[in-house]
């Protein structure tokens, strides 16, 4: 099968090696004309790894939309609605579409899924997935142990998206038809991890750590379910699984972008210094407008969006949030 992504970059242009190792054919869209240059030379744009020479990368987005029914979504959520747009225009068959980019709209805080359905012309969604997990694509490219989930409200598709990425050797993937939880998990989670990068930049040393990861999964909970996903979904691969990797791992951009934060840094030196997409930051902001909007409990995160985006200090966040009310532990 001609499988197509969109975005070449560290994720996009692991999950073809995956493609092409489970016999499929990949063609990849990406506006970076260097990104593009090093995958046609056979060469990740990331990682010092050589690609199969099968994988065929193109700036001309019409020379993949006209070519396969499959699209891989491997782009940041900046960019998510215009490059929907563009495809929508190109299209003429029907098309699945199957998201791995894990946030939300920065300015509305809608999920991928929404976007889909609000800019593909029905006539042309033939279906629509999120496959998230703990995968960093630093291990995926080394084909190291991975396990996934393809989400879809159609279970065939769900299906489908198993078999094409499961193989025996290294990567196992499950379905599930939570899509809504499958996706806010993927995203709030993000933001978590640019937390727990800020206590170890800043010192706080393993405790502190474990209780902001803990009480972080009570808020993605809250957000799961504000958005109208299942609970449980927030205690599988991907929630409490993808945050265990990225909480606390130099492969995780969000770990280290808030680890420079509590190291002193500011978001723009931070960005100055990053090649690639750091979902965290935009997750927290996307996040702190809508729990100020709808009136939900996330503390965590909201004293997170004051210290990366106010110039709060850090110590000011923390007394804040150890001198709240006292309670009792509740999970809800």
């Amino acid at each position: 099968m001609l499988i197509g992504i969109i975005g070449g970059g560290a994720w996009g242009s692991t999950l073809a090696q995956l493609l092409v190792d489970n016999g499929h054919r990949v063609i990849i869209y990406d506006i970076n004309i260097k990104n593009v240059e090093k995958i046609n030379n056979r060469q990740h744009p990331f990682f010092n790894v050589e690609l199969p020479s099968s994988i065929e990368a193109t700036t001309n987005l019409s020379a993949v939309t006209s070519k396969v029914t499959y699209l891989i979504l491997a782009i940041p959520t900046r960019v998510m609605r215009p490059v929907l747009q563009q495809i929508n225009a190109l299209l003429t068959k029907k098309t699945y579409f199957i998201d791995v980019s894990k946030g939300l709209e920065p300015e509305s805080g809608k999920r991928i899924s929404q976007l889909v359905e609000e800019e593909i012309d029905p006539k042309y969604l033939a279906g629509y997935a999120v496959l998230t997990g703990p995968s960093h694509a630093e291990e995926v490219i080394k084909r190291k142990i991975t396990l996934l989930t393809a989400a879809s409200e159609n279970e065939k598709l769900s299906k489908t998206i198993q078999e094409i990425f499961s193989n025996n050797t290294y990567m196992r993937v499950y379905t599930s038809f939570d899509v809504t939880g499958s996706e806010v998990g993927g995203a709030a989670k993000n933001a978590i991890a640019v937390v727990s990068g800020i206590s170890t930049g800043y010192g706080m040393g393993e405790n502190a750590r474990a209780a902001l990861i803990t009480r972080g999964i009570l808020e993605i909970a809250r957000i799961v379910e504000y958005y109208g996903g299942n609970k449980e979904t927030v205690f599988g691969l991907t929630g409490i699984g993808d945050l265990i990797v990225t909480a606390s791992s130099e492969h995780s951009r969000n770990f280290r972008a808030g680890k420079r934060i509590g190291e002193g840094l500011s978001i723009d030196e931070i960005y100055a210094q990053e090649p690639q997409t750091i979902e965290g930051f935009r997750s927290i902001k996307a996040l702190y407008h809508l729990a100020k909007k709808e009136g939900i409990y996330l503390p965590i995160i909201c004293y997170a969006y004051e210290v990366i985006f106010n110039k709060m200090s850090i110590s000011e966040a923390l007394t804040n949030i150890l001198s709240s009310e006292l309670k009792e532990e509740k999970i809800e």
